[in-house]
């Protein structure tokens, strides 16, 4: 089972109310389980887009925005969401999160990243492309740039929703 980057879009009250079932609870459950349409599965795609936009030059401002939304902040205490048996992203590095705040900002900056032009950049051929991008863009099977798109898309719409209904987004690895 490949570990994927994982997102998911939660009011500030059922944070809080996962950190009191986890107080709660013999074996510290939070009782995380965010509903279906509010998480969203990146596949190993961050590193991928981060390194697009390095490529094609994308602005300082710009690249900080996208890694913040891809890796978040660690401001919020999720220890909680730690805690085995029932830790969420127990292979990879702690889960963050993103204030409300943080969210709009990132969003707002995720819509002004013309992602089409930065694969423009990038050499027409798709496994020279593949190539240049490394970290495994060489194995996505029709290359890279569709891949790519529907993953910055999705992103990018991720964070427009949870900007629009004043949402944390959590952030991990599994």
């Amino acid at each position: 089972m490949a570990v994927t980057q994982q997102l998911a879009r939660i009011p500030a009250e059922y944070l809080a109310s996962c950190r009191r079932s986890a107080d709660a609870s013999p074996d510290g459950d939070p009782r995380w389980d965010p509903p279906t349409a509010d998480v969203l599965d990146l596949d190993w795609a961050p590193f991928l887009l981060e390194r697009v936009c390095e490529l094609g030059g994308l602005d300082d401002v710009r690249r900080h925005a996208l890694r913040q939304a891809l890796d978040g902040e660690a401001a919020i205490d999720l220890a909680f969401l730690t805690t085995h048996p029932h830790a969420i992203g127990p292979f990879g590095p702690a889960p963050t999160a993103l204030s409300a705040t943080q969210v709009t900002v990132a969003a707002e900056l995720l819509g002004r990243i013309d992602f089409p032009a930065l694969l423009t950049t990038l050499p027409a051929d798709e496994k020279e492309a593949a190539a240049l991008i490394g970290n495994g863009a060489d194995r996505i099977v029709g290359g890279p740039r569709k891949y790519l798109l529907e993953h910055f898309h999705a992103l990018r719409d991720f964070y427009r929703g949870a900007s629009r209904r004043q949402l944390l987004v959590v952030l991990w690895w599994d």
